[in-house]
């Protein structure tokens, strides 16, 4: 079972105030203050003819917000495959990497959750850049809400085959005897095996929204939900850019036409109605840039969330 981090009050008090102390240090006197928290994922690029193009709207995009941004959190599979070798690294992507680096020299605190597809980067941006590096999800406080935060594969168990190939991909002896071989072997074999796969994906149609009892992530976030308050639960992965209300058990929710969005006892329906939730979580999953050109804003002066498609505007917000 994945382990959540961050998770005892102290520890998140503690890093609420680290943050502050950073925000500070990032906006010398007179200077316009930082204060979005920014979230995107699942870029791909090395994936698709257009994986330069789409690095290169990135990057512009990136450069839009850099003034402005505090917290940049990279939700994994940015890089559709990555192996940092002792003494190399893969070919290409150098424009979003000298952009990475540019906002971590003027300030920019950059998080990076990997995926499953670039689950070998280990220390490379931690040492290049500083980036803070999670291969887990984890709670870590900002604006004094509590965040779950994560790439996504691999949660809820619902595909027994991915879960079995994700501990062979993330086992350390594995990940040495992938070391010894060749690059130039090991990188097209990669290469092959994910663009098979995303394939696969696109056939059997799930890169939509499946239902609360489907989704590997909301099933996880509704068993965190169980054992900690939060606030907001920001995922990747699903490629399906997605604003929607959790509850946890014994809650009923409704959505903007009244419709439930979350089926709880009878027992619990009888009790209460929307209008008795004293506490809800919202999950945010920022989509994707290798189809869309999705990303997530939280503001830290209105302290609100919203959820963008680069060319189509505003897709949801709260």
């Amino acid at each position: 079972m994945v382990e959540v981090g961050y998770r005892d009050t102290e520890t998140l008090e503690h890093r609420d105030e680290v943050c502050l102390n950073n925000m500070k240090t990032r906006n010398p006197e007179g200077s316009k203050p930082r204060c979005l928290v920014v979230f995107l994922s699942d870029a791909h690029l090395g994936s698709g003819v257009d994986s330069l193009e789409r690095e290169r709207q990135l990057c512009l995009f990136l450069d839009s917000i850099k003034h402005d941004c505090c917290e940049l959190f990279l939700l994994g599979d940015m890089f559709d495959f990555w192996f940092s070798y002792r003494y190399l690294v893969p070919r290409g992507h150098i424009r979003l990497l000298g952009k990475l680096a540019e906002m971590a020299d003027s300030g920019v605190h950059i998080h990076f959750f990997i995926g499953n597809h670039d689950m070998w980067m280990f220390d490379y941006l931690e040492k290049e850049i500083g980036a803070v590096m999670h291969d887990e999800p984890e709670l870590i406080s900002i604006d004094n809400k509590v965040f779950l935060i994560g790439h996504g594969d691999g949660l809820g168990h619902l595909d027994k085959g991915f879960d079995f190939m994700r501990r062979i991909f993330r086992s350390r002896i594995n990940q040495r005897l992938f070391a010894l071989l060749p690059a130039r072997l090991t990188f097209p074999i990669a290469n092959r095996w994910s663009d098979s796969n995303k394939v696969k994906r696109a056939k059997q149609n799930s890169l939509r929204y499946l239902g609360d009892d489907r989704e590997g992530i909301v099933i996880y976030c509704n068993e965190q939900l169980k054992r900690a308050r939060i606030d907001y639960c920001v995922f990747g992965h699903r490629h399906t850019p997605l604003m929607r209300e959790l509850a946890v058990e014994g809650e009923k929710v409704t959505d903007d036409k009244g419709n439930k969005t979350m089926e709880c006892p009878d027992s619990a329906s009888e009790r209460l109605s929307t209008s008795t939730i004293q506490h809800s979580t919202l999950y945010i999953n920022t989509g994707d840039w290798l189809i869309n050109r999705n990303y997530a804003i939280y503001s830290l002066t209105d302290h609100t969330f919203k959820l963008y498609d680069l060319q189509k505007g505003l897709i949801a917000g709260c």
